[in-house]
């Protein structure tokens, strides 16, 4: 406690303003508890960049943890772009204090003399990443904490590809971040270097997103959809996308539709959530709408409902989501004779195998990786002789093409709904299509189950059970016997009835995998922006036809309950 103490009294220097200064001195003469979870340690400016909660300390998002971060990366991009005019794009979502984070960091970048872009209102992920090439600038900066609760907040970096930071230049500006001191940031601001951008980027963003997520479909001005926004940035852009797409019969959630830091109509602003997605279901059930789309405050990830085989509004997951999306892209490619071997598409290790089936029956590679999107934007950058079709993974994100380097939820909605379109004016549906490929290629299950361990002890605990998991593996899983064993952290995949081991060829990180000799799936990685241990289920089974899928389905959750309980979790 001495030493969280003494790194507390730090924060009363003049280094830091009156307020912070305050804040600081009144939990220390309080004796408050929270000053631990403050300065245990340090809000890490990592491969995702950074996120938590606001407040003063060193756990915290605050102007200094935000301003030693951008101090690093204007140092860094001053040393690699040494010779030019160097120009940055920065966006924010719908969070408090987002808006005066985004004119800090703006105006720290000008005082390192480069040029700062910064979008006059909140705006969707996706389009910062997009703006990055569009502006032709060297960096871009998103302010946000995408579907946290409402007390986070954060700050992610896009490098000159439009993708986010990926070695080498992570580790490199993690290095220059971490060496700093908080006096060492420049608040100096040159105004002059600081210019506010908005309808020009919207037009080009929504006409490539049409470009890419639309289709030589027919019913669109069938198809009836409710749209929620969840209080955050997406209703910017995707009631105008969808109305210049030909969508004429959209319902927007208004309850929901106004940007909201609080997020007052939901527990919480994340469309993995079931009760995330009610209002607009009850709304869909009224209008006998055939499909739902709710999109996170910062609109890279999207939920989708669809009527099911007894017309019943169901939530898909997002490896079915993915699967259907994937299937559709792929055909249209195939349609147009694009296809010649040099495609791919992305996946990552903890998403449905059904993917990778989808593809292979195309002749189309699977290129998987560690979990988050910058490693498939990664993908594109270090394949350029190969065409990207789409990618996605299970934590409910798509992209379309490779003109947004990030999860699209944009792009992704227009795509949904021209599935959803192109299959009822079919006689089909959205729900159909998923079913046809469970009989083609076999029913995928999967399940997520997630540990919330919050504060220091819950930091200690996630890191002890993945010890336990290590020093203590699987044998079996569900009677089934563990064949592989991946572990991520080591890079060593162990085949355990040969003894075999062979090297994974990606950067590590601390993912178990155990997959068994009948195909089921068990991984366990801590997640990389909550407090949280995620257990990833996957299970598998045939089906020969429509009529056998509920009894399959009903016996492969029946199988995941039994693992659920295996593990303990």
């Amino acid at each position: 406690m001495e030493d969280i103490l003494n790194k507390a009294k730090l924060w009363l220097s003049e280094t830091f303003d009156i307020e912070t200064r305050n804040e600081i001195s009144g939990l220390i003469q309080n004796n408050s508890s929270d000053l631990t979870d403050r300065f245990y340690k340090d809000t890490e400016f990592g491969t995702g960049g950074m996120r938590g909660v606001m407040g003063a300390g060193t756990n915290r998002i605050n102007k200094y943890t935000l301003g030693k971060a951008t101090q690093g990366l204007s140092n860094y991009l001053n040393k690699v772009y040494a010779n030019e005019s160097i120009k940055v794009v920065i966006a924010y979502d719908c969070r408090h204090n987002s808006q005066k984070f985004a004119k800090l960091v703006a105006e720290i970048l000008s005082a390192n003399n480069i040029h700062a872009y910064v979008f006059e209102d909140l705006r969707p992920t996706p389009e910062l990443s997009f703006a990055v090439n569009h502006l032709n600038c060297h960096a871009g900066i998103v302010l946000t904490a995408s579907h946290n609760p409402p007390e986070y907040n954060g700050y992610k970096v896009y490098w000159t590809d439009s993708g986010q930071i990926v070695p080498p230049q992570d580790a490199e500006i993690i290095s220059g971040v971490n060496s700093l001191n908080f006096e060492d940031i420049n608040f100096n601001a040159n105004e002059e270097l600081i210019s506010y951008i908005g309808s020009e980027v919207d037009e080009a963003f929504w006409n490539a997103s049409i470009k890419n997520g639309t289709f030589d479909i027919k019913g669109r001005e069938e198809l009836k959809i409710v749209f929620t926004s969840l209080h955050g940035t997406s209703i910017k852009s995707i009631p105008e996308v969808l109305k210049r797409a030909g969508y004429t019969q959209v319902h927007v959630v208004e309850e929901q539709a106004e940007p909201n830091g609080d997020f007052p109509t939901v527990k919480s602003p994340n469309p993995e959530e079931p009760e995330a997605l009610q209002m607009a279901i009850d709304i869909a059930n009224k209008t006998n709408a055939d499909i739902v789309i709710g999109t996170d405050p910062d609109c890279d990830r999207l939920g989708i409902a669809v009527r099911d085989s007894e017309g019943k509004m169901k939530l898909l997951n997002g490896n079915q989501t993915m699967s259907v999306m994937t299937d559709f892209l792929i055909q249209q490619w195939k349609n147009k004779g694009l296809l010649n071997g040099k495609e791919f598409i992305g996946s990552t290790i903890v998403s449905t195998n059904l993917v990778n089936e989808i593809a292979s029956s195309y002749g189309v590679e699977t290129k998987v990786v560690l979990t988050g999107f910058k490693w498939i934007a990664k993908m594109i950058k270090d394949h350029p002789e190969l065409d990207f079709i789409g990618g996605g993974e299970e934590s409910f994100g798509f992209m379309v093409g490779d003109f947004v380097r990030d999860k699209d939820a944009v792009t992704s909605t227009l795509l949904a709904c021209e599935i959803a379109a192109n299959a009822k004016a079919k006689g089909s549906s959205f729900y159909n299509e998923l079913l046809h490929i469970y009989i083609k290629h076999g029913f995928y299950k999967e399940n997520l189950v997630s540990l919330v361990k919050k504060g220091m002890e819950g930091a200690e605990e996630i890191k002890q059970m993945l010890i336990d998991l290590r020093n203590n593996p699987l044998h079996e899983i569900d009677g089934e016997k563990v064949a592989f064993v991946s572990d991520y952290k080591t890079s060593i995949r162990k085949n355990l009835i040969s003894g075999e081991e062979s090297t994974i060829d990606l950067p590590t990180s601390n993912v178990l995998i155990y997959e068994t000799e009948k195909g089921t799936r068990v991984a366990c990685r801590p997640s990389g922006t909550e407090p949280k241990i995620k257990f990833y289920i996957g299970v598998k089974d045939t089906v020969t036809s429509i009529e056998d899928i509920t009894n399959v389905e009903q016996s492969l959750d029946n199988k995941i309950q039994r693992i659920i309980k295996q593990l303990g979790v």
